[in-house]
């Protein structure tokens, strides 16, 4: 089987969906592998490591066209996937909600495209979730840019001229990212606080060393994946009252809610806003989103007449390339190793594998995913 990586395309992009121990991993399984030149400069993973590891390195993305395995991170255009080969298989972001387009054209090239983002949250998955592994550093970066943005240091600090007040962080969305995001800042000394609409995360927050914020909601549910479930017109009036009370006394506030599939719902009003004090930074995670706070700009900086300061960074995950894309590269070898046949030495891409059911969208030159089938019956 002929693999191929190539370069992201998306300037903003600095991981990479191969690492030299990802290819190590893969060429061991029989999968004869090829890199776009210069594949993981950006993520500190030079081409030499590739090449050790047997990689045959190319100057371009010619070998695309006759791959039989295309491994991706950004997401490609129509006039990328019109040059895959029939019968490929692409495996890597795909981002179907938004981009039913995409789907189409993967369906009229004949290609089966597995969406990493759709993998099954699930225990027997949880070694190839990316949403997950990325989610994580994500929400670690998200604290290191709050901070670097601070006019303040975060930990107390005993001076001859002093003492110095810890930060004081508050994070709102306990959810992988939610949890780091509390993690890291505990880590760096502030004096932390957390939100989440599902009481059930509570014990979580505090054995990390945080405080767990209740606004009574009345009754909350989560969905099967572990999300917290919509609220009413009323339980949102009551949080955001909740809410802009820790807001006005926190230096830091870390926004969490970055949904798959849905715009982010906003948190953070103008108004919650308003009683914030100069100089206090609000971290958007789910900016690219739609964002989770009121005047957020994806992957913009913006300052409000308040001085309060909104970082809208659309992929923090990417501020921290060379170990998100270990994890990346490892959720994709971890895949293909559960569908490798070891006789053949081939893929064997099994219909009935409750993994594939969740992230195979299309196949046979059709659209055969569930859920993008129904969306497209009903328009």
């Amino acid at each position: 089987m002929e693999g191929f990586v190539a370069k992201a395309n998306d300037p903003r992009e600095s991981r990479t969906a191969l690492t030299p121990d990802s290819a190590e991993k893969l060429i061991g399984l029989g999968i004869n592998l090829s890199a776009e030149e210069g594949l993981g400069e950006k993520s500190g993973y030079p081409d030499r490591l590739y090449a050790e590891k047997g990689v045959n390195l190319r100057p371009d993305d010619a070998a695309l066209t006759s791959a039989d395995l295309i491994l991706g991170l950004d997401i490609p255009d129509a006039q990328t996937v019109a040059r895959f080969k029939p019968g490929s298989l692409f495996v890597g972001f795909l981002d179907p909600f938004f981009r039913t387009d995409l789907l189409h054209a993967l369906a009229r090239a004949g290609v089966s495209a597995i969406s990493m983002e759709m993998i099954p949250r699930t225990t027997l998955a949880q070694k190839m979730d990316v949403l997950s592994s990325q989610m994580n550093l994500a929400g670690y970066q998200a604290v290191i840019t709050g901070a670097n943005r601070l006019n303040k240091a975060l930990p107390m600090m005993m001076t001859p001229a002093g003492t110095i007040s810890p930060c004081r962080v508050f994070v709102i969305g306990v959810g992988v990212a939610g949890l780091q995001a509390i993690a890291t800042a505990k880590r760096l000394g502030a004096r932390v606080e957390a939100f989440d609409t599902r009481p059930v995360v509570e014990e979580q927050v505090k054995s990390l060393g945080a405080k767990f914020v209740k606004i009574d909601l009345g009754e909350t549910t989560q969905t099967d994946q572990g999300y917290a479930e919509e609220l009413t017109a009323e339980q949102i009036a009551l949080q955001r009252r909740g809410m802009a009370k820790v807001c006005a006394n926190s230096d830091l506030v870390i926004t969490t809610a970055k949904l798959f599939g849905r715009k982010a719902p906003t948190l953070v009003t103008r108004e919650m806003i308003s009683g914030m004090k100069p100089g206090s930074v609000i971290v958007d995670l789910a900016a690219a989103n739609g964002g989770n706070v009121e005047g957020t700009l994806p992957d913009r900086e913006v300052v409000l007449e308040n001085g309060v300061i909104i970082v809208g960074h659309g992929l923090l995950e990417a501020e921290v390339p060379f170990h998100a894309s270990q994890v990346y590269a490892s959720n994709i070898a971890n895949l293909l190793e559960h569908f490798w046949d070891e006789e053949s030495k081939s893929l064997h891409l099994d219909m009935e594998d409750v993994i594939l059911q969740g992230c195979l969208l299309t196949h046979g030159g059709q659209i055969i995913h569930p859920t993008f089938k129904e969306r497209l019956a009903q328009r």
